[in-house]
């Protein structure tokens, strides 16, 4: 079993999670956080809002899913999450053990 873990705009949450419907997931959770990554020069374009010069709002998607099938949902969370601008973020990947 492999975690899938997203942090992604939060604009952009609702269509990742559109897309991980049709996904066979064993589980799911979401998340609002915090932060920043390289894009730090680019807080300025933040200035009218809370987050001006410190982090910024994210989502953090977090889902495991069977290794058979790992690959495919990887695909599916990049594609629904990407809009080629810095600050789009980031999608990690862990091994999983499952214990019973």
């Amino acid at each position: 079993m492999r975690q899938i873990i997203a942090v992604v705009r939060p604009h952009l949450a609702e269509r990742v999670l559109e897309t991980l419907k049709r996904a066979p997931l064993e589980a799911l959770t979401v998340s609002e956080v915090k932060g920043y990554g390289r894009q730090k020069s680019y807080l300025d374009e933040y200035q009218e809002t809370e987050f001006s010069e410190a982090f910024l709002p994210k989502v953090e998607i977090t889902m495991w899913v069977d290794d058979s099938r790992y690959e495919e949902t990887l695909e599916k969370v990049v594609a629904a999450a990407r809009s080629g601008r810095i600050g789009d973020g980031k999608v990690f990947t862990l091994p999983v053990e499952v214990f019973q």
